[in-house]
């Protein structure tokens, strides 16, 4: 084994260090993702790719259940249909890349790479909507977007990232918000059960609320530092956007009327999620269920007879179930594959020698745990199935106990900026919703308000920053 290979597997920043190069270490090593040419622009490998197919294949499914249908819109936007709603141009107008020529041709109007889609659908639904009959339009977008971002990150923010963003109309407000809603829970069952990634939910001040949405409502995940992670959001956007791009059509009396609409996305930025909520200082550490590999077998002394044989036996035993892989690389030695896969993340390795063979049992390896055991060959199938299970739910809780712990309340704003100073985390606080209370919050300690949660909490009838009467209890918290 070479010098720079040995390297290879030892150097990752310790994320007590520096947390920062601690996540590019990571995301470089295990060969997620890559730099390209373009500043802002990341490649993602196929190993950073087949997390995103586990997401996108959980997420399409639920989609299509509650009955979204998949549709494509195009990635270049009239300017005149961006200026169509004042406040969501406004709101875009720094991150808008602009295409002015085709060719060597100046355009006669500016188009903008989308940075999302309301405009362009919006002009669409504008033509097809005629009657109370057509509703509700339940659409869904895989799609690119780009925004210009000043400070970029790969998979936390990035100047192109991949997403899905969800587009509706309905009859009346209530089912748009019960829309919003219900897709909101979706994000949610997915990050707790699929990415075993804890969140709060809730809903976003006015302030931090979509560029011309009537309400946003958002997950708020917490990552190892302490900084928050907004994970996916909702938004109603009542009658804007219909009133804006003319949406009109015929109600059960024949009247014209307006209908209210729904948007909703998550992203590739899940992954930077998972990275930093379950990540240790060997690398990642994968729940199964996005796991790209679920189980990698590791033969040792594999050149010994009756070994190979074994290890192919086991695997076409498990492959139907498990996302499984064979390390049959001639060329490295089985602890340098160890290191290699725990620093990927594979949530179990089974190791199998000949003495292993002769003995009738393989040895299991836990990512979650680092914690090994022995299991007797016909055995095998159901206890990975059962340790796979027992690794999903085990990451969830060990985050949640993260996340409980760096979770605060505080009594005035010199206890909040000690604690963004020195430990940061969630800080709940009773609030009086005023954005100028907001803004000073922001000053003086760096943090925003990541929602208004659902699950309100009595901490108080004075907002807890200014005095003046609370009206909700809310998170803070400095965020990616």
């Amino acid at each position: 084994m070479s010098k720079k290979d040995k390297q290879f597997v030892e150097e990752i920043t310790p994320m007590e260090e520096n947390f920062s190069q601690w996540y590019t270490d990571v995301i470089l090593k295990t060969e997620l993702v890559d730099y390209s040419p373009v500043r802002g622009f990341m490649v993602i490998k196929p190993y950073g790719y087949a997390i995103w197919e586990n997401i996108q294949a959980y997420l399409d499914k639920r989609f299509k259940e509650t009955g979204h249908k998949n549709c494509y819109f195009p990635l270049l936007i009239p300017e005149s249909l961006l200026k169509k709603e004042a406040e969501h141009v406004e709101g875009f107008a720094p991150e808008v890349a602009w295409v002015t020529h085709g060719g060597d041709e100046e355009l006669g109007e500016r188009l903008c790479v989308r940075p999302t889609s309301e405009t362009i659908i919006c002009e669409m639904y504008s033509k097809w909507l005629n009657s109370y009959r057509d509703l509700p339009f339940l659409y869904n977008q895989w799609a690119n977007v780009v925004r210009w971002e000043k400070s970029t990150r790969p998979f936390l923010r990035t100047s192109e990232f991949l997403w899905q963003e969800g587009h509706t109309l309905h009859e009346t407000y209530e089912e748009a918000e019960e829309e919003t809603l219900r897709m909101l829970n979706v994000y949610k069952e997915a990050a707790e059960e699929l990415l075993a990634m804890p969140v709060v939910v809730g809903k976003k001040s006015e302030k931090e609320k979509f560029a011309g949405a009537h309400a946003t409502y958002t997950m708020e995940a917490l990552m190892h530092d302490g900084q928050a992670l907004q994970a996916g959001t909702s938004h109603n956007l009542a009658q804007h956007f219909a009133t804006a791009f003319d949406i009109t059509y015929l109600d059960r009396d024949g009247k014209l009327q307006y209908p209210y609409s729904t948007s909703w996305g998550v992203s590739t930025r899940l992954i930077g999620g998972i990275i930093m909520v379950h990540g240790d200082n060997r690398g990642l550490v994968l729940p199964p269920g996005v796991a790209p590999i679920q189980v990698v077998i590791v033969p040792i002394a594999a050149h010994k007879g009756g070994v190979m044989e074994k290890v192919d036996e086991v695997f076409e035993d498990l492959k139907g179930d498990i996302r499984i892989e064979v390390d049959d690389r001639e060329h490295y030695s089985p602890g340098w594959k160890f290191n290699e896969w725990e620093m990927k993340g594979v949530p179990v390795r089974i190791e199998m020698g000949p003495r292993d063979i002769e003995n009738n049992q393989v040895v299991l390896f836990r990512r979650d745990t680092l914690e090994k055991e022995v299991v007797p060959m016909d055995e095998l199938k159901e206890r990975v199935q059962e340790l796979l299970k027992d690794i999903q739910s085990n990451m969830l809780l060990k985050a949640k106990k993260m996340r409980d712990e760096k979770t605060y309340y505080v009594k005035n704003i010199e206890e909040m900026k000690e604690i963004m100073s020195t430990k940061p985390g969630f800080v709940k606080a009773a609030w009086c919703e005023t954005r100028e209370c907001e803004d000073h919050i922001r000053e003086e300690t760096g943090a925003t308000l990541r929602c208004i949660p659902f699950e309100q909490e009595d901490l108080g009838d004075k907002c807890t920053f200014c005095n003046r009467d609370a009206k909700n209890m809310a998170y803070f918290a400095k965020a990616y």
